[in-house]
């Protein structure tokens, strides 16, 4: 069975050469249909103390190295990475909010402009 990899983002750097990882995921309510937003926490071995805190990651499964500790630090991304994949998601965001907007539409009379 090939190992699982995953990119998150490091939450906790406190402990040497463990870090915590948020890999965040989007889950539909099952009776709801809500979209809601979820988090798995994954311990990483980062034997160099490569990433910090905020720092965007790719990690792969491995055999248990502690009790909480089962995935090891690939690489950390680049930051410009990182940041223009937040861009992106804001600038998607936004866009998708002024539709919905547009769509909705109050019908009443425009404010004034002075």
């Amino acid at each position: 069975m090939p190992k699982r990899k995953a990119i998150g983002i490091v939450t906790s750097d406190r402990a040497s050469k463990t870090r915590r990882v948020e890999i965040p995921r989007l889950v539909r309510h099952p009776k709801y249909g809500k979209i809601l937003r979820r988090k798995t926490v994954c311990y990483v071995h980062d034997e160099h103390n490569e990433s910090h805190l905020g720092d965007m990651v790719e990690i792969v499964e491995c055999p248990p190295k502690s009790r909480l500790k089962r995935w090891n630090l690939v690489r950390v991304l680049p930051r410009t990475r990182s940041e223009e994949l937040a861009a992106v998601q804001q600038a998607e965001r936004l866009q998708a909010e002024a539709g919905a907007a547009e769509s909705s539409g109050t019908g009443g009379p425009a404010a004034p402009t002075n």
